[in-house]
């Protein structure tokens, strides 16, 4: 049904490019339309459509799709969830995927192991290749990336977002979102804000102070658009001050449309919107997935029945609204098809292509994180006589299954021990799960069926015949682990994990582990393994890349996207009590304020198991000559911090420079230290390099409640520079006038 549909719309279209030169001209001077002769082209469409057609397309005509006007040749706009990979075919009104055979793709690792890569050029690379995927699956809009802020390790979908930082997740997702557009297809970069937790988001209410707002919570999403120039964004389910962020005055009306200048489409998570006269007033210009059931079961599900649908219109013939109102969304909707399906220039697109397996791969690599090597356990060698056992069920267990709306379809999977197993020729390669816990669809939990103590005496039997143990445990894509629609419920691994590495390490002196996770979480068994890759959710070149860097054919490079606290109220969302996470059921307030992360850790001296930054090598580095180009500084300037990097070590690698700058002596609250700059760099066997990281005086500004702006304190500032953010080289002492 959508293809032809689709495709009539695609001769109409046509059709009108051809006789109708004033609306769809090419543009014969650039690849794409200018901003002014979109609006131009906005402006003489405008008039031309009925009010019962600029209602229309403010709403959804089935789950992924709103309606174009087959008259005039505009078409429908399609959207795909992200942004890991775009996902298989939904049907028409319900949440059944629609049976297709061509609808599989590449899956690319999440964005956690993006984030953890500190490059933004692969992010670059990731967002022009799910963006090419998009395109040829004829997408409009990819709903992705995920820029919430990583405040709890319980939130079952920080797996899909860009880490605890704001100044790492803004300088990693402006190149996915320009890579995504420069194929003619919209990122829609979510959820628009202070979605950070699945447990009750839908009811729960965040009051949170305007310094953390602006300083935390909102940079990824001002990157995106001030920088990145996204055309589209996505509202949050929960409430922020009393009004749900899909229609909120101060997040969308005075925040996103007039202090930043947005000029795309605001689009409701799917049943986000919940009042008409709300939803026209304050902000949303398109409206998603209000009803599940779409045209099915009920009549009060009717896509014309949608807040603004039917309701909306009347309230416009009544005179109770201005038309102005719709106008705005139609001429932002309208915009966005001209930088999409009505741009004339735009290429054919690809998937599953050896390009974009080589980017998911190389992202994959650069993403895991060597956390222990003791002994130097990792890397291991293949060599004839050595048997290793592979131990868990995440050996094997799909990972791009599950995990709600980001949940893909891929052409193919290689499983970690598929991976090992192509990798190690000599070595041999044994396996026993370990463990089984069923699989789930949100919340529709589907226990295992298998008998778990024949399982786990199988995999100490298992042990005992290797020289080496790799344990490949951790979380699964399941409801309550990293999955959409609730939170993790405990920090501890699940399923019994610790015992079995227990009982694995009572047998195999030679214990190592890959943690396969989206999140943080306690480790009172670390004492027990030799080595530890955290080795996220890696998509479609999983088990290669895990191989690459298990067998040393990658020199592992990931720094950590957020903390690791030892206990769970070592975290700064935990430590105030209930009223702080999950809530009450109705508020929450954030009373760890803008110390999130390694700011709390660093400013209330509370050491994290592994910090914001962190991640070994196989080799050695080490950092000299760090200075900054002067002492003092105006607020117009740019501090220039420079060193040398040093490969001391017998391996070629790349290091993370990392700088953070704090305040001395500050009029007011601030963190020890926040980052503000890094340089990632490749480096041979004994090579040295000069680096050098530019950082702009104004980015050193607080938000100031009093004056509801940015400020510059004057006086002494320190800059740090290390290799994460507990682990600093040198401290220089300067000062802004």
């Amino acid at each position: 049904m959508k293809n032809t549909i689709k495709h009539q719309y695609v001769v109409a279209l046509l059709l009108s490019v051809i006789t109708c030169s004033t609306m769809f001209s090419q543009n014969k001077s650039s690849k794409n339309f200018s901003i002014d002769e979109i609006n131009t082209k906005v402006d003489s469409i405008l008039p031309l459509l009925t009010l019962e057609e600029k209602v229309a397309m403010c709403h959804a005509q089935s789950k992924f799709s709103t309606p174009g006007v087959d008259r005039l040749g505009i078409p429908e706009i399609w959207m795909s969830d992200g942004p890991h990979g775009v996902r298989a075919e939904i049907s028409w009104d319900s949440w059944d995927y629609a049976g297709w055979t061509n609808d599989s793709i590449t899956a690319f690792p999440a964005l956690t192991c993006l984030a953890a890569t500190f490059r933004p050029e692969l992010s670059a690379q990731y967002g022009m290749s799910v963006g090419e995927e998009a395109l040829y699956r004829e997408k409009d809009v990819l709903l992705g990336p995920g820029v919430n802020i990583y405040r709890t390790p319980l939130n079952g979908r920080n797996f899909e977002y860009l880490g605890e930082d704001p100044y790492l997740a803004s300088k990693m997702v402006v190149p996915y979102i320009k890579g995504v557009q420069k194929n003619g297809v919209a990122a829609c970069v979510k959820h628009y804000a202070l979605n950070n937790q699945e447990h009750w988001r839908n009811i729960i209410n965040v009051e949170v102070s305007d310094r953390a707002l602006h300083e935390i919570y909102l940079p990824a999403f001002k990157a995106s658009v001030q920088e990145a120039g996204v055309w589209s964004i996505m509202g949050a389910y929960n409430k922020v001050r009393g009004q749900f962020a899909c229609h909120n005055e101060l997040l969308l009306n005075d925040i996103l449309k007039k202090d930043w200048g947005f000029d795309g489409v605001v689009i409701s998570d799917w049943s986000g919107a919940h009042s008409t006269e709300e939803s026209a007033l304050y902000g949303l210009d398109m409206e998603m997935g209000t009803g599940t059931d779409g045209l099915g079961t009920s009549t009060a599900n009717h896509y014309d029945h949608y807040y603004l649908a039917s309701p909306f219109l009347k309230a416009i013939k009544n005179g109770d609204m201005d038309e102005a109102l719709v106008n705005d969304k139609v001429r932002r909707i309208l915009r966005l098809m001209y930088r999409t399906n009505m741009n004339p220039n735009k290429a054919l697109g690809k998937i599953n292509n050896k390009e974009h397996h080589d980017v998911a791969r190389k992202i994959a690599t650069e993403g895991i994180v060597l956390l222990k090597n003791e002994n130097n356990f990792f890397p291991i060698e293949d060599k004839e006589g050595l048997t290793i056992a592979v131990i868990g069920e995440n050996a094997t267990r799909s990972m791009t299954a599950g995990g709600g709306s980001s949940e893909l379809k891929p052409k193919f999977e290689i499983s970690p021990l598929e991976g090992l197993k192509q990798r190690y020729k000599k070595a041999k390669i044994i396996h026993a799960m370990g463990y089984h816990t069923g699989s789930s669809v949100y919340d529709n939990i589907i226990p295992s069926n298998l008998n778990q103590d024949s399982l786990r005496i199988e995999a100490i039997a298992t042990a005992k015949k290797a020289d080496i143990v790799l344990y490949v445990g951790g979380l699964n894509k399941s409801h309550l682990q990293d999955c959409e629609g609730d939170d993790r419920q405990s920090y501890e691994l699940p399923y019994n994990q610790e015992e079995l590495i227990n009982q694995l390490k009572a047998v195999s002196p030679k214990l190592g582990m890959l943690l396969v996770t989206g999140n943080a979480v306690e480790t009172p068994w670390l004492s027990k393994v030799d080595g530890l890759l955290q080795t996220w959710y890696l998509g479609s070149m999983a088990g290669h890349a895990i191989a690459d860097v298990v067998s040393g054919d990658v020199n592992p490079s990931g720094k950590l996207p957020f903390s690791f606290p030892k206990k769970l109220k070592d975290n700064g969302a935990h430590f105030y009590g209930e009223i702080s996470y999950p809530g009450d059921g109705t508020n929450q307030y954030y009373k760890e304020d803008i110390l999130v992360g390694y700011r709390w850790h660093d400013t209330k001296k509370i050491a994290s198991q592994y910090a914001f930054g962190y991640g070994l090598s196989y080799t050695k580095f080490s950092l000299s000559n760090i200075k900054a180009d002067q002492n003092k500084y105006n607020t117009k300037d740019n501090i220039t911090v420079s060193c040398s990097i040093n490969n001391t070590g017998n391996l070629e690698g790349d290091e993370v420079v990392q700088v953070y700058i704090g305040k001395k002596n500050s009029k007011v609250k601030r963190a020890l230290k926040e980052l503000k700059g890094f340089n990632k760099a490749s480096l041979t066997k004994g090579e040295s390099k000069n680096v050098s990281i530019s950082i702009p005086v104004s980015s050193l500004a607080y938000y100031n409640e009093s004056i509801s702006d940015w400020s510059i304190e004057k006086g002494d500032y320190l800059i740090y520079v290390g290799n994460a953010s507990n682990n600093i080289s040198k401290t220089i002492k300067i000062s802004v006038q």
